[in-house]
């Protein structure tokens, strides 16, 4: 399974595919919706997400509800283009000279603008904002919905928190080793998707001091995988390792700066004989682990436990406040574009790496079960747990 998308933070449409798909699987739209509906919430959002409501239109590769085989393409239309028309015309007709759009060229410390704006040899920076923003993520999640859809099936099921925003971090050292249920259930009632209330309410007001200040905060989330089988991913080449593939995932989400698989930032300062995940037996359990260091991870294939993953955001690059930046032709001092945008995206960014995890936990699913449809991928599946029962 991989997809590829396409569009423009303020163009007409965000445009996605997916390809190798298994035929067979029924869709559940409302499902998806309710997904992007989670990306576009969160405390500390900015104006674009009470514009659009962010909804699938299906082209293809599904009939009567169905999927067929084919590649899944889509639309999601931003809203926001009826404002945005002629900055973001495909035509140049109706443009008589240069000075019918003002040129962006003051770029933004920690974004893309500098190096997109060279490596494309641009004369406005729009042209690299459009494509870098983290709008594209609703392409991400859209395609994750799928994803989650199919890993359903097999018990999979993905989840997320907020762990830390700014300086103020939660506590869940107890609970981070083995999955809680409750944990997920209280985060999804909070409005920074943190399970714990008071903490909560504390990251609420550091956003707003942060808002008023004109700057923008980054943060931390974790994410859970539960459910999975051992011996998915392999050690044979580099780039079949699970964890390397989980890691590319997660880093490829806008403002993510470091990822961190079980405890593996702890592991640098502890013995192996502390870190280690012992094995156990038992007839009930079978094979199993009292802790999870690993994260579910080791030798770059999963080990049966749960995959735990934390995820590092900046802050935004966009602040009211502005940064010192250079005019690319004049060359002169300058403040940073300051262009509408969140104060704190965390909460937001803990869906998209749901997203992520999902489709990289589905490729990997059928990379060991089939690809073409649901039922042969099923009945591999059962094959192979009852294999694992009778080791």
């Amino acid at each position: 399974m991989r997809f590829l998308s396409s569009g423009e933070s303020h163009g007409k449409a965000l445009s996605g595919i997916i390809d190798d798909y298994p035929s067979g699987v029924d869709i559940d739209f409302d499902f998806i919706g309710n997904e992007l509906k989670r990306r576009q919430s969160g405390y500390g959002r900015g104006e674009r997400m009470a514009i659009e409501k962010d909804r699938l239109e299906i082209l293809s590769g599904i009939r009567y509800g169905a999927t067929i085989g084919s590649p899944i393409s889509f639309l999601i239309h931003n809203k926001d283009w009826e404002n945005w028309k002629k900055k973001m015309s495909v035509s140049s007709s109706g443009l008589c000279c240069d000075n019918d759009i003002e040129k962006i060229l003051n770029p933004r410390p920690g974004h893309a603008d500098f190096s997109g704006y060279i490596k494309y040899r641009f004369d406005d920076i729009r042209n690299v904002i459009e494509r870098s923003s983290a709008r594209e993520t609703a392409i991400r999640v859209a395609v994750g919905g799928f994803a989650k859809i199919l890993l359903k099936s097999f018990g999979i099921y993905i989840y997320s928190f907020v762990e830390q925003i700014g300086g103020i971090k939660a506590n869940f050292k107890n609970t981070f080793n083995k999955f809680d249920e409750k944990l997920f259930i209280l985060a999804e009632k909070s409005e920074v998707r943190c399970p714990d209330e008071f903490i909560s309410e504390k990251m609420k007001k550091t956003i707003e001091i942060a808002a008023k200040k004109g700057s923008t905060l980054g943060g931390k989330f974790t994410l859970f995988a539960k459910g999975i089988p051992a011996g998915l991913g392999s050690y044979c080449q580099w780039d079949r390792r699970l964890d390397a593939k989980i890691a590319h995932a997660i880093m490829s989400i806008p403002a993510i700066k470091a990822v961190e698989i079980g405890k593996g930032i702890l592991s640098s300062e502890t013995s192996g004989i502390s870190f280690h995940d012992e094995i156990f037996y038992n007839k009930k359990e079978g094979f199993f682990r009292k802790t999870n260091n690993a994260g579910g991870i080791e030798g770059g294939m999963t080990n049966g436990e749960d995959i735990l993953i934390s995820a590092y955001m900046k802050p935004i690059p966009t602040t009211a406040a502005g940064l010192k930046t250079v005019n690319m032709k004049t060359k002169k001092s300058e403040i940073s574009l300051m262009e509408r945008s969140d104060v704190c995206a965390v909460p937001a960014a803990s869906v998209v790496g749901e997203s992520m995890l999902s489709i990289v936990i589905a490729d990997a699913i059928q990379d060991k079960f089939g690809k073409d449809n649901i039922f042969e991928m099923l009945e591999n599946y059962k094959n192979y747990m009852n294999y694992l029962k009778n080791i």
